[in-house]
């Protein structure tokens, strides 16, 4: 299996799939691990749970996502509630994605699971089911692309253009509305 170009950062709650999405993007057998503290993969930076769950540990995961090139919000398709705050992209300095999981659940509501990610900002959402594989490829295809180099003139040029960091289209950040 060819080595991944971009890093991802896996944040979620605690149950919802990071482990077993790492191991399924590793094209490993996806067995239970409960993770126990974050550990960092030659793919993935996985972290438990209850980091996300978890006020005061929660601005840790800050820390952790600056040695990735993206930052993946992961919730189960059966997910109970909502972790991630309206607009939560504006404090990261990274591309986010949505990754939705267990979505062969009896339970699973994806239409207001993927609310919830477009809501905090992410830019692209994947449906995946870690156990059978489905939608597993198409993530790993997004994880091959090279990544964005984030230079610090870039970085500067793209804030006053009112453009995300990583933004590499050179526009503008207004987008415009459809005629009526």
């Amino acid at each position: 299996m060819k080595k991944m170009k971009k890093k991802l950062f896996l944040a979620g709650r605690s149950e919802a799939g990071k482990t077993s999405l790492t191991q399924a993007l590793k094209g490993e057998n996806v067995h239970y691990h409960k993770t126990q503290y974050v550990k960092t993969w030659d793919i993935t930076i996985d972290t438990p749970g209850e980091y996300a769950e978890t006020k005061t540990l929660a601005l840790a995961l800050g820390c952790f996502s600056f040695d990735s090139d993206v930052i993946g919000l992961l919730c189960a398709a059966d997910e109970p509630y909502n972790l991630f705050d309206p607009a939560i992209i504006g404090v990261s300095t990274r591309p986010m994605i949505g990754i939705i999981t267990k979505i062969d659940s009896p339970l699973a509501n994806v239409p207001m699971v993927r609310q919830w990610l477009d809501d905090a900002g992410c830019e692209r959402i994947f449906l995946v089911n870690n156990v059978t594989g489905e939608g597993v490829d198409a993530l790993r295809d997004y994880l091959m692309e090279e990544p964005v180099p984030l230079d610090l003139d870039r970085v500067m040029e793209n804030q006053e253009k009112g453009l995300k960091d990583w933004d590499q289209s050179g526009g503008t950040s207004v987008q415009q509305s459809e005629p009526e």
